[in-house]
């Protein structure tokens, strides 16, 4: 593997940081202190380092969790990808997902791309309210947050897998 062909392309692409793997807590909190440092010495906004720092943590969160609920063994397909393209930063993310949790996200997430800054706002304040059963996750505050902290509605998509499995990828751009 030409490594410094790698290390091109990925500057080409804009991409400043990628993980891929199994998302731990520590690996998500050392990543996350590795983004911050290098989005504070890029001299950008504050409110945006911090956009794209929450995202980044959310969408890590939110990839560990999921895996974790469904006890996942190929965990260590997850990826997550910050980039800078133009003015704006993109975080990716993506993880393999049964095909059965496809529909209910993706009309989540449409509804989500739906809502102005309001909405969103409402939202978030009515999820906080909700009781959560004991085995449901916080998922529904996470996805809140990032299309909140989002400059455009959040872009998604799902590859068919085998075994009953989809690929899950999405993009916010801050």
């Amino acid at each position: 593997m030409n490594l410094f062909a790698l290390k091109e392309q990925l500057r080409e692409a804009g991409i400043l940081i990628s993980f891929t793997g199994s998302f731990s807590h520590s690996i998500i909190e050392e990543l996350g202190t590795a983004v911050k440092k290098y989005l504070e010495r890029a001299d950008i906004q504050k409110s945006a380092i911090m956009d794209v720092f929450s995202v980044y943590i959310e969408a890590a969160q939110n990839v560990r969790n999921y895996t974790e609920q469904r006890g996942q063994s190929d965990a260590d397909s997850s990826i997550v990808v910050i980039a800078r393209r133009d003015s704006h930063y993109r975080i990716y993310a993506g993880n393999v997902v049964e095909a059965a949790d496809t529909e209910a996200l993706g009309r989540r997430l449409d509804a989500l791309a739906a809502m102005d800054k309001a909405a969103l706002k409402a939202a978030y304040k009515d999820q906080l309210r909700r009781e959560r059963g004991p085995d449901q996750s916080g998922a529904g505050l996470g996805l809140i947050e990032i299309a909140r902290r989002a400059t455009r509605p959040l872009e998604y998509s799902f590859t068919p897998l085998a075994e009953g499995r989809a690929y899950f990828s999405l993009c916010v751009e801050i």
